[in-house]
């Protein structure tokens, strides 16, 4: 599911199986899409479907089992490891536990400064005047430097994680449930604070979440995952206001409406996702889809463009 202007990354068929006793999880499972520089991209499912799996990879903290990764135009894949290292400038990730991404031996500013040293940023004057910019930039003052990670809420820990992350002055940011943890009064602090850096930064963010409103609010354009494959992506107001895969209506069903007049039928799921160990076979959505027919048992089914060629709506169901 690919086809982007100007593309920052292209991921294209990327698959990733751990081996097991007896077997292999296919936890992504033929992936493919590109990003625009400067979009969101909001990947959203269900716990377990192989979104965080996806961001590892892409990022190649995890090494994929085949497919292809281009950023910037460059094959991720094919880089040795100085060359990676050095590509890795531009390509972060925000982790989705504020605390566990942190060292609580070390103290903030150090923690920070890390990626400055790793690209042999300057000196050790100018190292420490950016980590004092990038925590006002995040909203904490320039003496938080100076403290421990227990010393911070959770949402404070959040935004130290961020500027941890654009320290390097990075083109892509994957930001991993990077608000699942929060509570909700600070979720949309942290949400607002990735826009507008976002925004001040150019930056592409490739944001991930199970939470419908979050991925509704930031982004752009949409990709649904289920079992290790994209299921729809396409425009994020097109999805949200008329979805096409019955995956992607069931989730936004449950999506709580206070308008009366514009409630959606409640579409409840049966049974739960199968295991990715042992995928069932054709459509893996259709153990559970309630529009299943024959051939969706059997058949795997191949991507359509229900949109147009400026302006893509891929879905991959027997249905269109």
């Amino acid at each position: 599911m690919s086809g982007r202007p100007d593309p920052i990354l292209e991921v294209q068929d990327l698959v990733k199986h751990f081996p097991v006793k007896g077997g292999r999880i296919y936890a992504v499972n033929g992936v493919s899409f590109s990003q625009a520089r400067g979009e969101t991209i909001g990947i959203v499912g269900e716990s377990g479907c192989g979104k965080s799996t996806l961001a590892r990879t892409v990022l190649r903290l995890i090494e994929p089992t085949s497919g292809k990764l281009l950023f910037d135009g460059q094959d991720l894949l094919r880089l040795p490891p100085k060359a990676l290292r050095r590509r890795r400038r531009d390509m972060q990730i925000i982790f989705q536990d504020p605390y566990a991404s942190l060292d609580p031996r070390v103290r903030i500013g150090a923690s920070i400064e890390e990626p400055l040293l790793i690209h042999r940023f300057g000196r050790r004057a100018e190292r420490g005047a950016r980590v004092a910019e990038l925590l006002e930039l995040v909203g904490l003052g320039a003496e938080a430097a100076a403290r421990y990670p227990h010393e911070f809420s959770g949402g404070q820990r959040q935004r130290i994680g961020i500027a941890r992350a654009i320290a390097a002055g990075p083109k892509l940011v994957i930001a991993d449930e990077p608000v699942s943890a929060l509570d909700v009064s600070i979720q949309s602090q942290i949400l607002n604070l990735l826009v507008e850096l976002r925004d001040r930064l150019a930056l592409s963010l490739l944001f991930i979440s199970h939470d419908l409103a979050v991925i509704r609010y930031i982004s752009e354009r949409v990709a649904v995952m289920y079992l290790g494959q994209l299921v729809e992506v396409g425009d994020a107001a097109a999805i949200f206001e008329e979805p096409a895969h019955p995956y992607t209506q069931a989730l936004l069903s449950a999506i709580p409406q206070p308008d009366p007049e514009r409630r959606r039928k409640r579409i409840v799921l049966v049974g739960d996702v199968p295991s990715p160990e042992h995928p069932p076979a054709g459509c893996p959505f259709h153990p559970r889809c309630p529009q299943v027919m024959d051939r969706c048992r059997t058949e795997i089914p191949l991507e359509r463009n229900l949109g147009t060629a400026a302006k893509p709506r891929l879905v991959r169901c027997h249905l269109y």
